[in-house]
């Protein structure tokens, strides 16, 4: 596998330019300028919001100094609450060509798309010459979530993707699985496995938290979708959801945009704390997935048995069908079939081997199906964590 070395020591396995806007108000001049690039490696991404959010200046941050990244454009309009000029300061401070367009200084939309075009375009010439370095199983750091699931779900593709963990983790990755609001009733198997007792508690207790968030919101983690899908109960889509964690003794609980401090098996917290206050804690799988970006995951793997097509910014997407029928439907969205395990009588072991091949071939510059289809979804949204480091 090859990849890019960063400033901080982290190897990312792609070398893209982000567009990032700070407020909705200055979505369409980004989105001008990553379109007039969109069969190049630059990627969109940008917070909506004007009020002051901590989380989403830190996911933010987070995002555009990436281990994937190689160099940003910000762009402003210039009244938002951001901190635009601390964000660059960041982004430079990493290593990493980083400029920023404040569109209410350019004189609107036309010069700032124009200055926006020029600028990606000098970008992409500097980082062209980014030497690669050799990256090994411990430098990877590899999410997963899982989107649109049906009954072959807890016996095929997740499954799979906990026996991959696990290879992972006795290899020196770092592994982190999600959400709360999927794990619903496995609190009591969550304890178990923590590394202390202390951690223990605080994972039954981030289950408890979204159990009483979703009940606020009156709502919880199982669609219609799921229901037509084969799943008859959330407590069967939770045992399901679990199996993608593998069976490796958990070694924290970090939150989005905070990084594990050291290998092994992490879970991820993404209910916000408090009483409901900014919404569901997931608008979409997409969400997720930037949340795992956040945190340094290199790609992620997203298991699905009705069919997502979704992809990503930034964090490659590995998409692994539970289904065989929707493998079979949606063949260009997919690149494994879980779904032989109960066609072809493979085993959760020979998953893993065709999904770690594909990591490497992933990791080694080779696109996803959703790459080279040009999937490149995004979400962020507002949040509050308290005492979040």
């Amino acid at each position: 596998m090859k990849g890019y070395q960063r400033k901080d020591g982290r190897k990312g396995i792609r070398n893209v330019v982000v567009v990032t806007y700070l407020v909705e108000c200055a979505h369409h001049v980004a989105a001008r300028i990553a379109q007039y690039y969109q069969e190049q490696e630059v990627h969109l991404i940008g917070f909506g919001g004007c009020a002051p959010n901590d989380y989403a200046e830190r996911m933010m941050r987070q995002l555009c100094t990436h281990p994937n990244v190689g160099a940003v454009l910000l762009v402003s309009l210039g009244c938002e609450n951001f901190q635009r000029n601390r964000l660059l300061q960041d982004i430079k401070d990493s290593g990493r060509p980083a400029s920023l367009i404040v569109i209410q200084e350019e004189g609107g939309t036309r010069p700032s798309i124009d200055k926006g075009i020029s600028t990606v375009g000098d970008m992409l010439h500097q980082i062209a010459a980014t030497p690669q370095v050799v990256i090994d199983w411990s430098d990877l750091m590899i999410g997963t979530v899982c989107g649109g699931s049906d009954g072959y779900s807890g016996i095929t593709a997740n499954p799979s993707v906990g026996a991959t963990f696990d290879w992972l983790v006795d290899h020196g990755a770092t592994c982190i699985f999600e959400e709360p609001g999927e794990l619903i009733g496995c609190e009591q198997l969550l304890q178990q496995r923590a590394v202390n007792p202390e951690l223990g508690a605080r994972l039954y207790n981030c289950i408890v938290k979204a159990d009483k968030y979703y009940k606020q919101m009156g709502h919880d983690s199982f669609s219609q979708g799921n229901a037509t899908g084969g799943l008859t109960t959330i407590e069967e889509k939770s045992l399901g959801s679990y199996c993608k964690s593998g069976s490796r003794p958990i070694q924290g609980l970090t939150y989005p945009g905070v990084a594990p401090n050291k290998p092994g098996l992490w879970m991820m917290d993404v209910v916000p704390d408090g009483e409901a206050r900014w919404g569901f804690p997931n608008i979409n799988d997409n969400a997720e997935i930037m949340e795992m970006a956040a945190c340094g995951c290199q790609l992620v793997l997203y298991t699905t048995g009705r069919g997502s097509v979704a992809g990503s910014a930034i964090s490659p997407v590995i998409k692994i069908c539970s289904n065989p029928e929707t493998y079979r439907h949606m063949k260009d969205d997919m690149d494994i079939n879980a779904g032989a395990i109960v066609t072809n009588g493979l085993t959760f072991d020979d998953v893993r081997s065709h999904i770690l091949q594909c990591i490497e071939q992933t990791a080694s510059g080779i696109p996803t199906q959703s790459e080279a289809i040009g999937h490149r979804e995004y979400a962020l949204v507002y949040k509050q964590f308290n005492g979040c480091p």
